[in-house]
């Protein structure tokens, strides 16, 4: 597997391009590298405040993984042809709250891509049955990681799936959707975690479950 490591963007920041780990689950999934980018130190972290990303890196169909006050956050940049799927009403039927009217999220993502810009989802990524953290399987597959795989997120632990609006599917553990942070566009190309836009409260406090 080969990395590349690039200059930080930011305070003691380093980004992480994995290049070859979607090899191993299936051709289709080559074209969804998988970025690490961890955030600028623990005195930041332990006081929970917001951080900031810069998106620039992250490609259409790429993953970037971030820590906020501990907790993984889950940035993906989705193609037009994975947003239209989200929009599926075949999808919505198979999922147990595809209106996301169960509060796992700021008013600002309760719509039917579960964000402020579709092009970009933003979730904690925590398994809402036992606190595991999902896998970014993005790619429909007839065998990996389950049996007609739909594309998305899955949880190794026991099983549960979620789209890639985090939306939790019906029939598997988890009980919700993956939560959705605080989160605002500082700029075109910066995302800040854990900062509302101008005029909105929210608090994870408030979601039904992490």
């Amino acid at each position: 597997m080969e990395i590349v490591e690039q200059q930080p963007q930011t305070r003691r920041d380093f980004l992480y391009l994995v290049t070859g780990a979607t090899a191993a689950i299936g051709v289709g999934a080559t074209a969804w590298p998988f970025i690490d980018q961890m955030e600028p130190s623990a005195d930041t972290l332990a006081a929970g405040a917001p951080i900031d990303v810069d998106l620039t890196p992250i490609a259409p169909g790429q993953m970037i993984r971030v820590r906020w006050r501990g907790a993984p956050i889950f940035i993906v940049n989705r193609p037009p042809k994975e947003l239209d799927t989200l929009k599926d009403k075949k999808l919505a039927a198979e999922l147990r709250d595809p209106e996301s009217q169960v509060r796992q999220q700021p008013t600002y993502a309760e719509n039917w891509s579960r964000s402020v810009k579709p092009e970009y989802g933003v979730y904690v990524g925590i398994c809402t049955h036992l606190g595991c953290i999902p896998q970014f399987f993005p790619e429909p597959s007839a065998t990996t990681p389950v049996t007609n795989w739909p594309g998305g997120f899955f949880c190794p632990c026991h099983g549960s799936k979620y789209d890639l609006a985090g939306r939790v599917y019906s029939g598997v553990p988890a009980p919700y959707n993956l939560p959705v942070p605080p989160y605002r566009f500082a700029s075109d190309t910066k995302l800040r975690i854990g900062e509302n836009p101008p005029g909105v409260t929210f608090e994870m406090n408030s979601v039904v479950q992490m």
